[in-house]
């Protein structure tokens, strides 16, 4: 089975956990940063003779923790830059372990290791740059270096397993709610089918006595006027049948099966938390709302409009991970509703993603009964999804 992109199984962080995360980043560079030296503290031995590189040190370890906001977006670079501050800064060590962690929560081989040689890279030459910090034995260094890499390598890739198998469960019971909601679906589409069927035989029936009675006042001149009301009373009669049963049919063939009402429906308001919902989550997206009269857009022409976004976004992180993303909503009363979204197509291989492919046609089906359309296109540099939507439906 492919692994699933990081993506799709990262949680999203709220401000308690960002919170958290740089208070435990914090806590080990200033840590480390207290008890470097033996005898006496790094502040102590810098601010005497090395001032200027106490100065560096501070500034790269705020930056440091700065940088380490957009480390789910952009995780080796990030890394890379965060882990070489640590070969002149003690206080960023503590945002590099973080940053390491969440590389390796990734699970993805090629950065694990770039990040595992050059923790140990910098930590070997740490106490060679490093002025104030007395040197031990290189296989002393070594050993505490692969062991603490290690150790913390392992941690975030267990971290990033686990995350990965919750996920998989969760969307495992949603794909098999869905499903069984598509059988439900379907029985009720068949059940309407047979009864339309049978409707149409009664009414064909129908149809045919009156027909025929009508045929027999058209071309027999012996019948008497009690025959003639007689044939004329059943043709009335099949007639008004005929047409209860026509339009019992149609009501049975044109019947929706209602969305289930146990929850709030999504609407154009809800597009712009989906899309920071999706950057959250590491994805490189924008968006840009420009909607005239946005309070008079019918609630099934919002809804679609948030389907079209939320399939344009699924696509783009299964597809192409770590593209920049472009949602655009644009309309107004007179001119309708236009839906946009735009990735780049993405550069090098991606994990193939297994789909039903049928994202897509389900989309097209309910731009079409909210009376508008999409359409897509992928050229060279991009892929685009475009909906058209009424302002009423």
């Amino acid at each position: 089975m492919p692994q699933p992109a990081p993506a799709l199984y990262q949680p999203r962080l709220g401000w308690w956990s960002h919170v958290w995360r740089h208070a435990v980043a914090l806590g080990i560079g200033v840590t480390l940063w207290m008890t470097m030296a033996e005898g006496q503290t790094v502040v102590e031995g810098l601010w005497e003779d090395y001032r200027p590189l106490l100065w560096l040190d501070i500034a790269l370890g705020l930056l440091a923790h700065v940088l380490m906001q957009w480390r789910r977006r952009w995780p080796l670079p990030i890394a890379v830059v965060v882990t070489l501050f640590g070969l002149v800064s003690v206080l960023s060590l503590g945002a590099s372990t973080v940053v390491a962690a969440s590389v390796a929560t990734r699970r993805r081989w090629p950065e694990v290791v770039t990040v595992g040689v050059l923790s140990m890279v910098v930590g070997q030459l740490f106490v060679v740059v490093y002025p104030v910090v007395e040197e031990e034995s290189q296989w002393v260094t070594f050993g505490t270096n692969i062991t603490f890499t290690v150790a913390l390598l392992a941690v975030g890739m267990y971290i990033g397993s686990r995350r990965e198998l919750l996920w998989t469960l969760r969307d495992r019971a949603e794909r098999a709610e869905a499903e069984q909601g598509l059988r439900v679906a379907q029985a009720r589409s068949t059940e309407r089918a047979r009864i339309a069927r049978e409707m149409h035989d009664t009414l064909a029936h129908r149809i045919s006595l009156v027909t025929m009675h009508a045929g027999a006042l058209a071309y027999r001149d012996d019948l008497s006027p009690a025959e003639v009301k007689e044939s004329a009373g059943i043709i009335s009669a099949k007639a008004h049948e005929a047409l209860a049963d026509l339009r019992e049919v149609l009501g049975v063939m044109r019947r929706e099966v209602p969305e289930p009402q146990d929850r709030p429906q999504p609407t154009l308001a809800n597009i712009a938390d989906l899309v920071q919902e999706a950057v959250d989550s590491g994805m490189n997206a924008e968006y840009d709302a420009r909607v005239e009269a946005a309070d008079t857009l019918a609630e099934q022409v919002g809804r679609t409009a948030y389907r079209i976004v939320q399939e344009g976004l699924t696509n783009a992180r299964k597809h192409a991970p770590g593209t920049l993303v472009k949602v655009t909503v644009a309309g107004s009363p007179q001119t309708g509703l236009g839906v946009r979204v735009v990735n780049r197509n993405p550069i090098g291989e991606v994990p193939e993603t297994q789909g039903a492919g049928l994202g897509l046609v389900g989309l097209a089906e309910r731009a079409e009964l909210a009376g508008g359309h999409i359409e897509h296109r992928q050229d060279d540099t991009s892929f685009e999804l475009h909906g058209r939507l009424p302002w009423q439906g």
